[in-house]
């Protein structure tokens, strides 16, 4: 600003020097810029002069304006004048006559004065006379509180003019009166029945009259108690009404007579110094308030907790937040008003209470629903089963499971969905505040999502159990639903339940974490489909079983087909085989060169030759070399085969797994049977026919070879006459079968 204020090529500075700014403005600026320099200079001034006319005209009308205000003024001015010294003039006669007339009224004063002393002295000797007889017409009337008041008022009279014989006698009747009167009080004060504003008035009306302020407190307090009990009692009966209308009720009766004894106890015994009692007196009585008010409001509170317990489940939600939060306002309000008492409860336990009552309600109802598509999935197969067509079972399986998924999903979603109204932002109470809310909230996640998705793994774990006795089918969906869950549904429901309720599972210590729940869901998995192929594997190896144990292997016929089982268990795989390859992939790798090679006669020399998987034992005649020691070279160079070992989650894992039980069954049926030359040649034939049809169902053929191989070889060591028939022969029954 200084600098601006002595530049002198400023024009609005008082320095300006035009010389000097002409000077500058020829050498630094063309001819152009001069004239627009110039233009602009000349249209600047002419917005001076105009504003300077404005100015001028506007101030000329206001000096007008001021001049006849002025003139108005001394005109006015002369009227009130003459007003102001007529208004002098009356004062002055008034103090006159004023003084006249004190002077001619100075005696008659005095003597008014004595007249009117007397005649109140008469008055209040009047009032004492006739004061017991209107103490009994009042007590009698019922009016205590007036009875109390009129002898208020003449108390300070007696107590100076007691000892006197004429007012004596008044006072001994009224002292007499008076003690009825408490007495009748305190009848009234004990009776039951009695209200919080009625029990308030005997109060004050009993400390009025002298009573013992540390006797009378304890007297109200029992008083309060019964009165409050009756309140109790009333609300049990209102079983008819809704949440809101029995929390209206309690507030308008239970909690509005507590607050009324607790304010009236204040003001009779906290707020006011008694000096008649000891030092401790407000001390004690404090404490005695305290317990008073959070015994009186446990019971309350136990009550409607009560009640939320039985309405949880069963009534609208919506309705009995509602009056909860209605009751945690007005037990808010309270602690507010009386910020002396030591309230231990707030309403914000039953709230959360009510929350883990609901997460129980919803829990049964999730384990009832699943429960209940578990059914109508066993429904659905019993009657699949019971058509007769052969791709209805197969074709509704996908279904079945992504009804159970979906349905699932759905339900777990929209309970968590209606969860959420705790936390709806217009409540008075904050769950996410509080520390047991904040518990609470991550109470509803692992109460009800983690422990619903923990009931989902074990009941799948109970359907695969050994004493089970659950369709194979449903072990399948089931697995396959596990799978389903690991893969994308408990992502999608930790997910949504930790955005929904603004939980931090990634870094909490104390929740359960997804990776441990998807985790469990596949081990169920597992279990189920290990159960599933042990299931299928016992019941085609019951069929081989008893095909073994039921026939006579010393007295049977020269073979001339496969026998039957042997087809049904070749018809039973294809029926797994088809339904495995609606729920899993067809990708599988097999060997596709197999085909041509197990077409051949396994047992022959020639074969034997061409593949290194074939074994080579059967090529020789037991006069050549012992069976048992070509074994047991054979197995000490083969590689160790598990039979019930977990399988994969695909189609040939899970086939070649129940193979692999079937054959181990029928090798250790063969090792306890002795057969004859024409029963070795039946299994010889068996095993051919199963080495035709099994190598499709598998990955690896040379499985199939080695089980063959041990049971051919088995039945070769238990055979009495052991000769083989020709291969040629072996395949010629086998084709034609």
């Amino acid at each position: 600003m200084s600098e601006k204020s002595t530049n002198p090529y400023d024009m609005d500075s008082p320095c300006f020097d035009p010389d000097r700014y002409l000077q500058k403005l020829l050498k630094e600026c063309s001819l152009k810029q001069i004239m627009d320099t110039e233009s602009t200079i000349v249209r600047q001034t002419q917005t001076l002069h105009s504003d300077m006319q404005t100015l001028v005209y506007e101030n000329y009308n206001k000096f007008i304006s001021a001049t006849d205000t002025i003139r108005k003024m001394k005109t006015d001015f002369r009227a009130m004048e003459g007003e102001m010294n007529l208004l002098m003039s009356n004062m002055a006669e008034i103090t006159e006559f004023s003084e006249k007339i004190t002077d001619t009224l100075q005696g008659t004063r005095n003597q008014l004065t004595r007249l009117s002393g007397k005649h109140q002295l008469l008055k209040k000797l009047q009032f004492l006379s006739s004061l017991p007889a209107k103490l009994k017409t009042l007590i009698e009337e019922g009016n205590y509180q007036q009875a109390v008041q009129e002898y208020a008022h003449a108390q300070k009279v007696l107590q100076q003019y007691g000892k006197q014989p004429s007012f004596q006698g008044i006072q001994e009747d009224c002292v007499q009166i008076l003690e009825g009167l408490k007495k009748l009080l305190k009848e009234e004060f004990v009776k039951t029945g009695k209200t919080a504003q009625s029990l308030t008035e005997i109060g004050e009306l009993l400390l009025q009259l002298d009573e013992k302020p540390s006797a009378l407190a304890k007297e109200m307090l029992e008083c309060a108690t019964k009165r409050l009990h009756e309140q109790l009692v009333m609300l049990q009966d209102q079983t008819d009404r809704d949440m809101i209308e029995f929390i209206d009720l309690g507030i308008e009766g239970f909690l509005n007579d507590l607050t009324l004894v607790i304010s009236s106890y204040n003001d009779m015994f906290l707020t006011k110094h008694i000096e008649q009692e000891a030092d401790d007196f407000e001390q004690v009585a404090r404490v005695d308030l305290n317990n008073f008010v959070n015994t009186n409001i446990d019971e309350y509170l136990a009550l409607v907790q009560d009640r939320a317990e039985v309405e949880i489940g069963h009534g609208d939600s919506q309705i009995i937040l509602r009056g909860l939060d209605r009751l945690h306002r007005r037990l808010t309000a309270m602690r507010s008003l009386c910020r002396a008492l030591d309230m231990c409860k707030s309403g914000i336990d039953i709230i959360i209470n009510a929350a883990y009552q609901l997460c129980k309600a919803h829990m049964k109802s999730l384990k009832d629903h699943f429960s209940d598509n578990l059914s109508s999935i066993r429904l659905a197969l019993v009657s699949a089963k019971s058509d007769s067509s052969q791709t209805a079972p197969q074709t509704s399986l996908k279904e079945l499971i992504s009804n159970l998924y979906v349905s699932t999903m759905e339900k777990v979603k929209g309970l968590l969905q209606d969860l959420l109204i705790f936390l709806q932002p217009d409540w008075s109470f904050n769950l996410k505040a509080d520390t047991k809310g904040a518990a609470c909230i991550e109470g509803i996640r692992e109460s009800l999502l983690v422990g619903f998705l923990r009931h989902i793994c074990s009941t799948m774990n109970g359907f695969g159990n050994i004493n089970s006795s659950s369709p194979p089918t449903l072990l399948l969906i089931l697995s396959k639903m596990c799978l389903e869950m690991d893969k994308s549904g408990v992502h999608q429901l930790i997910s949504l339940v930790d955005e929904l309720y603004d939980i931090d599972s990634e870094n909490s210590t104390t929740l359960v974490h997804e990776t441990e729940l998807c985790a469990e869901m596949r081990d169920s998995a597992q279990h189920l489909l290990d159960s599933y192929v042990r299931l299928q594997g016992l019941n085609l190896s019951q069929m081989l079983r008893k095909s073994v144990e039921t026939r006579d292997w010393l007295n049977c016929l020269e073979p001339r087909s496969v026998r039957a089982v042997m087809k049904r268990v070749v018809e039973e795989l294809a029926t797994i085989d088809n339904v495995l390859g609606q729920l899993y992939d067809t990708n599988d790798m097999r060997t596709a060169a197999s085909s041509d090679s197990s077409r051949k006669t396994h047992f022959s020399l020639t074969a034997s030759k061409q593949s290194q998987y074939r074994s080579t034992w059967s090529t020789y005649t037991p006069s050549q070399m012992d069976n048992s020691f070509v074994s047991n070279i054979h197995r000490l160079f083969s590689e160790k085969i598990e039979i019930f070992s977990s399988v994969e989650f695909s189609k040939v894992s899970i086939i070649t797994g129940i193979i692999k039980i079937c054959l181990k069954t029928l090798l250790e049926c063969v090792r306890l049977r002795t057969f004859s030359k024409y029963g070795l040649q039946q299994i010889q034939v068996d095993a051919h026919y199963l080495q035709m049809n099994l190598w499709r169902f598998v990955s690896d053929e040379n499985l199939i070879h080695v089980l063959l191989d041990e049971i051919l070889g088995s039945a070769v060591l238990r055979c009495l006459e052991p000769i083989l028939m020709e291969p040629n022969a072996v395949e010629i029954i086998c084709e034609r079968n």
